[in-house]
């Protein structure tokens, strides 16, 4: 479905990503993992058209994209779930939503509201609410429920589990799964790395802008040296 090559990303003279090559097929959860400040979310935003690349390509379903608008993107089915959730905390839960389900025909929105609405139940008991009164759990749950009203086929996280409280990291990564057995096609970047190979069919190990390392999840556990000098664990 989705296949990178040679992807470099530059912030003026600095490469943040170099060379960065790696694949998604239909149906899989690809972990993308590694110290911070890695490139992993420079990664994912250049594959969500938020950064131009300067060099690579960017394949999906079978059609070069590279540098797309992120609004063009969206519409062939590649969203994102951005780091910090950033939610419209001055609308509601349902507004939220709705601006989520924007780019699909209006005769779908609301059967995938009252989808939204079934698979998470702590938005719909809030629907109504502001959703800047949301708990850091919530606003993850909605901003994952946004990107899901596109009908995404590929769904990009970015650190889903960032700054939440332990109990809500477990309702996060439950979600991952529920989405997994679902055939979800997912692309997570995740600091959780324990968590993430567990999860995922593969991963990625992202290194000062490269990536170092590829492999299943039991593959790159099993490697401790690899999983102490790439993850600092």
């Amino acid at each position: 479905m989705l296949q990178v090559s040679g992807l470099t990303t530059r912030y003026g003279e600095i490469s943040a990503l170099r060379n960065a090559s790696l694949h998604v097929g239909s149906g899989e959860v690809v972990g993308l993992i590694g110290p911070n400040g890695a490139g992993k979310s420079t990664l994912l935003n250049s594959l969500a058209g938020l950064l131009e690349p300067s060099e690579g390509t960017v394949t999906f379903d079978g059609e070069d994209v590279t540098g797309n608008s992120p609004e063009r993107l969206l519409r062939m089915g590649l969203a994102l779930v951005p780091e910090h959730r950033r939610i419209f905390a001055d609308l509601s839960v349902e507004e939220n939503l709705r601006i989520g389900g924007i780019t699909v025909p209006a005769g779908r929105r609301q059967p995938l509201l009252d989808e939204m609405a079934e698979q998470f139940p702590v938005l719909r008991d809030k629907w109504t609410m502001s959703a800047g009164y949301l708990s850091g759990g919530e606003a993850q749950q909605l901003a994952i429920a946004r990107a899901l009203m596109s009908e995404p086929r590929l769904l990009m996280m970015d650190e889903p589990s960032l700054g939440l409280a332990p109990v809500m990291v477990d309702v996060v990564f439950e979600l991952i799964a529920s989405l997994r057995d679902r055939g979800r096609t997912m692309l997570v970047v995740e600091q959780n790395a324990t968590r993430m190979l567990d999860m995922a069919d593969r991963a990625y190990v992202v290194r000062s802008g490269a990536i170092v390392a590829e492999g299943t999840g039991a593959e790159l556990r099993d490697g401790d040296r690899l999983f102490e000098t790439f993850l600092g664990n």
